[in-house]
């Protein structure tokens, strides 16, 4: 018979992601996206294999508590922080891209229609290393 086992999962707020997505939206352009409703986290303990997620705030619950669109970035610690810093700004990069136009709280899936967020965050990426290299 198989046991769940207790979870050791842990999360921290983390000021340098938010650091780091404002440096990412300063050189590309998501106008939509809407910092100051973004909150940052780092998880350790996670079994996820992801380097990190984007977490939706659905309609029903902005409603009950009155509050206004927002997500939540979570970096996972253990695969997350062992990346190089220009493969963890592409990490981030696709998680912005998961916000819709509308920053409704609701989540962009990674195909949709044509469009495939794997290759928009490679040549968001692209533009955002040139703009980093004009701004030097």
């Amino acid at each position: 018979m198989n046991r769940a086992t207790k979870s050791n999962l842990t999360w921290q707020k983390a000021p340098e992601i938010k650091k780091a997505l404002k440096e990412v939206l300063g050189l590309v352009e998501l106008p939509h996206v809407k910092l100051s409703r973004i909150y940052t986290y780092r998880s350790f303990g996670s079994t996820s294999r992801s380097y990190a997620r984007i977490w939706s705030f659905p309609k029903i619950f902005q409603d009950a508590l009155g509050l206004e669109p927002a997500y939540v970035i979570e970096v996972l610690a253990k695969y997350y922080d062992r990346l190089s810093y220009d493969e963890q700004m592409k990490v981030l990069i696709h998680e912005l891209l998961h916000i819709p136009k509308n920053f409704s709280g609701a989540l962009l899936p990674h195909r949709t229609n044509g469009r495939q967020l794997d290759k928009l965050a490679d040549q968001l990426f692209r533009e955002y290393k040139q703009s980093l290299k004009l701004k030097t």
